[in-house]
């Protein structure tokens, strides 16, 4: 550096790739993937941990990226949706458009691109390893059963709650969740039970950045409120949730735990209140569910 130069600004980048949202059903594996993507680069605050540039391959993460904004929403794009999604020109976008056509992870059809089931083996070496999953389904299958009520599955992702499996009983009417949902985390009684078992520094983080909508009148924006019934949660071991994520649907939650104890999943019933009254969702179901989440880890032992 020359002298009297101004010092150069080190920037360190990070890559996450959220591609690994994948559930099991029975003893098929399926991979779940709503696209994978990148965190932008961040300036790093702290000299000691900087990263070097050869350990961040800018066009894969890029690539990824144009995977990612392909969503349940969003399922067919032009390029120019992608790139105004992406913030990238046309003419990158389209590189990496047609390379991932030529390798069969995209389909075109005129001026659209769409995602093909190629993608979900992104995802399948890591359902490969979840246990967890392999003995879920059939006893969530039964609970459903035997409740005559909609029964899911589900895990934390960032601020996020991720549903991983679900069963439905042959009813009319349950709860229209399916696997691969993404919901925020304060908004449910998975997401709340799987906050509760954050220290106070994590959580306090937690309700630091998260913005709480509300989505119905009754859904809690108070972050005091919120850290309140999520403490509530931690307390009681299940957390419960009546009509703040949708008007008419109430929801009781407990945790499943590996043989080590911690925490790896959200057990979930979700029913009508017009079918189930608060009672009963807090005696019968929520001992029912309690012993299903007792069963999974139970049959962790092999």
């Amino acid at each position: 550096m020359h002298p009297g130069a101004a010092p150069r600004r080190r920037i360190a980048v990070s890559v996450r790739c959220d591609y690994c949202h994948v559930s099991m059903t029975g003893s098929q594996r399926v991979a779940v993937v709503w696209g994978c993507g990148m965190n932008a680069m961040e300036e790093s605050k702290e000299a000691g941990t900087r990263r070097s540039g050869q350990e961040f391959v800018n066009s894969f993460a890029r690539g990824l990226q144009v995977i990612r904004v392909f969503t349940r929403h969003k399922p067919r794009m032009t390029l120019s949706e992608v790139a105004e999604e992406t913030g990238m020109s046309r003419a990158t976008v389209r590189r990496f458009l047609l390379t991932l056509v030529q390798e069969g992870y995209v389909h075109v059809e005129g001026r659209y691109f769409s995602l093909l089931p190629k993608v979900l083996d992104l995802g399948f070496s890591v359902l490969a390893s979840m246990d967890i999953w392999d003995v879920v389904q059939p006893i969530i299958n039964e609970l459903a059963e035997k409740l005559q009520e909609s029964v899911m599955a589900a895990v934390l992702d960032d601020d996020s709650v991720v549903y991983l499996a679900r069963a439905t009983p042959n009813r009319m009417v349950t709860v229209g969740i399916r696997i691969g949902h993404r919901m925020p985390a304060y908004l449910g009684a998975s997401g709340r039970i799987l906050l509760a078992q954050f220290d106070d520094g994590k959580l306090r983080k937690y309700l630091d950045g998260v913005t709480l909508a509300s989505v119905t009148p009754v859904t809690i924006t108070s972050k005091v409120r919120l850290r309140e019934e999520i403490e509530r949660a931690r307390r009681q071991d299940y957390s419960v949730v009546d009509g703040e994520m949708e008007v008419g649907l109430r929801a009781v939650s407990v945790p499943v735990r590996d043989l080590s104890g911690k925490v790896v999943a959200a057990l979930n019933v979700g029913c009508p209140t017009g079918r189930v009254s608060a009672r009963d969702l807090e005696t019968h179901i929520l001992q029912e569910l309690q012993a299903a989440s007792r069963k999974i880890t139970e049959a962790l032992r092999g």
